[in-house]
């Protein structure tokens, strides 16, 4: 389901991917991201055609932000990758894109969502997010550095 919403100043969201200057999304996760620094163009490929993705255009059609969710449509969503471009910041556009997200047909009645933050609490919290109610509960296996190149998480 292709979905696209917008502002009175111009700005627009998409779930076209289409619409998606990965080259744009992967020069900002590779370089400028605490959380994907070095990732591969191959692999943010990847992740974008198994994700439901967001993209956050200009007025003039520029990519602003981006973010996607990892999902079945049924129970679980990851929210990741969510950034807006430095020249965007400070204009209410990363909750706007949170408020889409969210509204987003598919991702109704989901029993559970995640993401992991490092420095945006403030922003999702506005969203319901909360730490973890049973920590314990959860497990992962991370691969420390596996861009090759070392990451602030």
């Amino acid at each position: 389901m292709l979905l696209t919403e917008s502002r009175p100043d111009g700005f627009t969201i998409s779930t076209d991917p289409a619409r998606l200057d990965v080259a744009a999304i992967h020069r900002y996760l590779a370089h400028d991201s605490y959380w994907a620094k070095g990732i591969p163009l191959d692999t943010v490929e990847r992740a974008i055609a198994n994700s439901l993705p967001f993209g956050l255009y200009t007025p003039e059609g520029q990519l602003a932000g981006f973010a996607r969710v990892v999902t079945d449509y049924a129970t679980f969503a990851w929210l990741c990758d969510v950034f807006v471009l430095p020249a965007h910041r400070g204009q209410g556009l990363s909750k706007w894109l949170m408020q889409v997200v969210w509204a987003h047909p598919q991702l109704q009645g989901l029993r559970r969502r995640l993401l992991a933050t490092l420095d945006a609490h403030g922003l999702y919290e506005q969203f319901g997010f909360a730490p973890l109610a049973a920590p314990d509960r959860f497990l992962e296996i991370r691969q420390h550095n596996p861009y090759g190149v070392e990451t602030a998480n």
